[in-house]
C-alpha cells in the first residue's frame, strides 16, 4: 500500500512538473525581465495579466544593434521637470550626446541622467536613454521605449556601449496607473529599431 502511495506521488508531482510552462528568453537580461514580470512583488503587470503571464514578447536578438556611441558630456546642464503620463514630473538632466551609426547610418540621441537614480545605491552609473522609433504603434508600443546605459566613467567624452536589444517598455504599456516619462520628440530615430522588447498584447 505505501509503495502505491509513493507511486501515485511521484506520478502527480512529475505531472505537475510537466505541465509547469518555463519562462521564454533567450539572453540574461530576457530571463531576467520576464522573471521579474512573473514575480507578483516586482510585476507591473495587472493581476489577470500576470497570471497567464509566460513572457514578453522579443525581437531576435541582433548583434547589428548593439552600438558603439560617442558621449559628448554636457557637465554645466541643470535638472529640469520632465512630462510623465501622469501629473509627476520626472527631475532629468541632459547629461550628454551620443552620436553613432546603425548599419551606416549615422544618428544623434540626448542621454539623460536621473535624479531618481542618482538616489538610489549601485544604480548611480547608469543613464537614461529614451527613444522613439518607426516601428512604435506597429510592433512596438506607441509611446517609445527605454534603455539604461551604464557609464563607468562620468566626468569625461567616451566611448559607451548601447544594446538595443535590452530596449524595454514602460511601465504605464503594462498599467495605466504607472507614472512614466514621455520621451522627448527630439529622441526620435528615422528608422526602425527592430531589437528589444515588442508591444505587449493583452489577452
Amino acid at each position: 500500500m505505501k509503495s502505491f502511495l509513493y507511486i501515485c506521488l511521484v506520478f502527480c508531482l512529475c505531472s505537475c512538473f510537466q505541465n509547469k510552462k518555463p519562462l521564454l528568453g533567450d539572453t540574461p537580461f530576457q530571463k531576467s525581465l520576464n522573471a521579474s514580470f512573473k514575480d507578483a512583488s516586482t510585476s507591473p503587470l495587472k493581476k489577470k495579466d500576470r497570471k497567464a503571464f509566460r513572457g514578453l514578447d522579443f525581437f531576435e536578438l541582433d548583434s547589428a544593434y548593439i552600438v558603439q556611441a560617442q558621449l559628448k558630456h554636457t557637465p554645466d546642464s541643470t535638472f529640469f521637470e520632465m512630462p510623465t503620463t501622469t501629473e509627476r514630473m520626472s527631475k532629468e538632466r541632459v547629461f550628454g550626446v551620443v552620436n553613432f551609426k546603425i548599419k551606416g547610418e549615422d544618428f544623434e540621441l540626448k542621454i539623460y541622467e536621473s535624479q531618481d537614480l542618482l538616489d538610489q545605491e549601485g544604480d548611480k552609473d547608469y543613464l537614461f536613454l529614451p527613444f522613439l522609433d518607426l516601428t512604435n504603434g506597429d510592433s512596438t508600443y506607441g509611446g517609445g521605449r527605454y534603455i539604461e546605459v551604464l557609464v563607468n566613467d562620468k566626468k569625461h567624452d567616451s566611448i559607451i556601449t548601447i544594446d538595443f536589444n535590452t530596449a524595454y517598455n514602460p511601465y504605464c504599456a503594462y498599467d495605466e496607473k504607472y507614472s512614466c516619462p514621455i520621451v522627448p520628440r527630439s529622441n526620435y530615430l528615422n528608422t526602425e529599431i527592430k531589437a528589444g522588447v515588442k508591444a505587449f498584447v493583452k489577452d
